[in-house]
């Protein structure tokens, strides 16, 4: 499981529901101090919408 408050653009980009977004998660995450819940997602760039399911591959912190 990716911890998408680490994980880089390229560990980003490996989780199909993501592919394509790893710059954007990680330039978001760096300008805002990281992600408190996974709904956050939703506020990145091209990703309203389209994190349906991601818990099962990605998480906050431990």
């Amino acid at each position: 499981m990716l911890d998408i408050n680490t994980a880089t653009a390229e560990e980003i980009d490996s989780v199909a529901a993501l592919k394509g977004h790893g710059y954007e998660i990680a330039r978001y995450r760096a300008e805002r101090g990281g992600f408190r819940e996974l709904r956050q997602l939703d506020e990145v760039p091209g990703l309203a919408g389209k994190t349906a399911g991601i818990e099962e591959f990605v998480r906050i912190g431990k």
